[in-house]
């Protein structure tokens, strides 16, 4: 079952530039979805679509339907801050809030008027657990949050995503920036969190689009070439440039 549907979505920007031409396709539930391509082929502007990130950019039009647990993303009466709630987003690059670990965890979730201490306690030691940075931090909470190292900041960046409880979670080249061994880490508990969550991943390579894929897109300059499931699209996939890209011929 689809729980993201984009239908003949294309998308514009003030500059001329065309993001994205007539996407179409269904993103699963429950299972880890890669978007693949060079850059500039319009991952991060699809995966910024889902949820209305793109309202802070230069488009100049959008044309087509993106659906998210049947509810259309860019219907007026959408509400915003309910969207985001539903569609978590980790980006490339860590931000850890100004404050303590903790805080980082619990920020969304006092503001959103939760206050109950035993609540955000357990919320910060499930969510730490989840994202499988518990035992590195659960003596040190109250520590800054920029304190930790790039690889646990990104991990703390996927905790307070799920603090929310959100229903997709989308991550932008998570691991760009990381070591090895912190970003085995990541993978390890996507696919813990892929039995609660549906994923959304723009992977740093095509190895690590391999390793991770239930379902793979591949997108080039703007346009969706071809979807399938993940192993099949890297052993056999059916459009010529996706195999040029998967074997390291271009991009």
């Amino acid at each position: 079952m689809n729980i993201i549907e984009v239908e003949h979505f294309s998308l514009s920007y003030s500059d001329g530039t065309e993001g994205l031409r007539d996407i179409t396709m269904g993103i699963p539930a429950n299972q880890i979805t890669v978007m693949l391509g060079p850059a500039g082929g319009g991952k991060s502007t699809l995966m910024r679509a889902i949820n209305r990130l793109n309202d802070l950019a230069d488009v100049i039009s959008m044309n087509g339907r993106i659906t998210v647990d049947g509810l259309d993303v860019n219907d007026p009466k959408t509400n915003l801050v309910e969207l985001r709630r539903k569609v978590g987003m980790v980006f490339a690059r860590p931000v850890p809030l100004p404050l303590s670990i903790r805080q980082n965890i619990t920020y969304g979730l006092e503001v959103a008027g939760v206050t109950d201490k035993t609540i955000l306690a357990e919320v910060v030691e499930k969510t730490l657990r989840d994202a499988v940075l518990w035992d590195e931090v659960y003596d040190r909470l109250n520590d800054p949050g920029v304190a930790l190292s790039g690889g646990q900041q990104q991990r703390l960046c996927i905790a307070r995503t799920l603090a929310l409880d959100p229903k997709v979670i989308l991550l932008d080249e998570p691991t760009s920036g990381l070591d090895p061994i912190s970003t085995a880490k990541i993978e390890d508990s996507l696919q813990m969190l892929k039995q609660r969550y549906t994923i959304v991943l723009a992977p740093h390579s095509v190895q690590q689009a391999s390793r991770t894929a239930d379902f793979a897109a591949f997108f080039l300059q703007g346009e969706l070439i071809e979807t399938a499931d993940g192993k099949d699209l890297f052993t056999r996939p059916k459009d010529k440039r996706t195999q040029d890209y998967v074997e390291g011929r271009f991009g």
